[in-house]
């Protein structure tokens, strides 16, 4: 057997694992529709955790004060700010009676530690229903508290949101963004409908509070400086606690980096918390990334091997239709369809980028939030 022969059988069975990935996990989310029942606004403290992010909040808090709600405050926190961010959240108090102030002073054994922070945030928290965003997002309606704590119930104490980006035209950076956000949000939320949910997003989840502390908080994992949304909920969400919310009106929307180093930055700080995910969720999502990549890589290799080239393209071209009817409902219920066309020379820029990433992260390990 030649040495291409033995290349395309490889290739064969990475798509066959790809196709029944696709299937078996993906798919059946795709297709959902949003569906939510509005019930009486039960009392709900809104939590944002901010560092250096004056800016931001005079821009965006309004937002969420403003919220059509008739029972909720807002738990501001502020990090250690060196810039205005506690004097612009006293501005606020000043003006609204559902504001309070966490200040979290500098604190050698947490310096950079997001979930300390948040801790506080949450202890000083009036109510049980917790909702969680950040400074620099922004409601996608009036109607993101009612959205999301419609879905809470007597069984369901964890409530995963949607976080998008804004939309940046002429930006190959603001599309990849974008592109790696949904591909993100099809995969927690595919594992959250099959019942093996394993990470949400900080930019727009909910829990309560009595769970959060009947579990030890951030406990298991204080010492990791991120993680503060898809670690803890990796460690407690089960198939029974567990529900999200996908309707346009409970979205959160942020602004995105702005270059390439920034994002790289960021992502390299999601990615590290991966290896600290359940054992049957490494496995599970370690074989689609590396999938993906060894796609591409025996692809290309193929077709420039000229190998076969009816039955290599026929099988790329497969695969395509598979992708993209995922990524294709997923991306229009997500209100972002006019990156379904640019769908496989995003993913092949996403591929290469987490690689280098994941390179990056074996030499060293981004040690703080901000």
């Amino acid at each position: 057997m030649t040495f291409s022969a033995i290349l395309f059988i490889v290739f064969v069975v990475i798509v066959v694992i790809q196709l029944i990935y696709y299937s078996a996990f993906l798919f059946s989310f795709s297709i959902q529709r949003a569906e939510t029942q509005l019930k009486k606004h039960i009392p709900l403290s809104v939590i944002i955790c901010a560092k250096n992010e004056a800016k931001n909040l005079k821009k965006h808090l309004p937002s969420i004060l403003d919220q059509d709600y008739s029972n909720f405050e807002v738990v501001l926190v502020n990090d250690s700010s060196s810039d205005e961010t506690l004097k612009i959240m006293k501005r606020f108090e000043a003006e609204r009676d559902n504001i309070k102030i966490v200040d979290v002073k500098s604190n050698e054994a947490f310096w950079g530690n997001k979930k300390y922070a948040l801790t506080l945030g949450i202890k000083a928290s009036s109510n049980d229903f917790l909702v969680f965003t950040d400074a620099d997002c922004k409601p996608n309606s009036n109607n993101w508290l009612a959205q999301i704590s419609s879905k809470f119930s007597n069984q369901k104490a964890i409530i995963l949101g949607y976080g998008a980006y804004a939309k940046k035209k002429y930006s190959i950076l603001n599309a990849l963004i974008r592109f790696e956000t949904i591909i993100t949000a099809l995969q927690y939320f595919s594992y959250a409908k099959l019942g093996i949910p394993y990470m949400g997003v900080g930019r727009n989840m909910a829990y309560r509070k009595e769970l959060f502390f009947n579990n030890n908080g951030f406990n298991g994992h204080m010492a990791i400086k991120s993680g503060d949304d898809d670690l803890f909920i990796n460690e407690i969400a089960n198939a029974k606690n567990t529900d999200f919310c996908f309707s346009k009106e409970s979205f959160t929307i942020s602004e995105p980096k702005k270059t390439f180093k920034d994002w790289i930055l960021q992502k390299r700080r999601h990615v590290s918390t991966a290896s600290f995910y359940k054992t049957k969720h490494k496995i599970l999502l370690g074989l689609f990334y590396s999938s993906q990549l060894l796609f591409w890589a025996f692809a290309i290799t193929l077709i420039i091997l000229g190998y076969k080239m009816q039955w290599v393209l026929a099988i790329i071209v497969l695969r395509f239709m598979i992708q993209l009817l995922c990524f294709g409902f997923t991306a229009k219920k997500l209100d972002d369809a006019n990156l379904i066309f640019f769908a496989p020379f995003l993913e092949l820029f996403l591929v290469t980028t987490q690689l280098s990433i994941f390179i990056a992260n074996l030499i060293s390990t981004p040690k703080h939030w901000k």
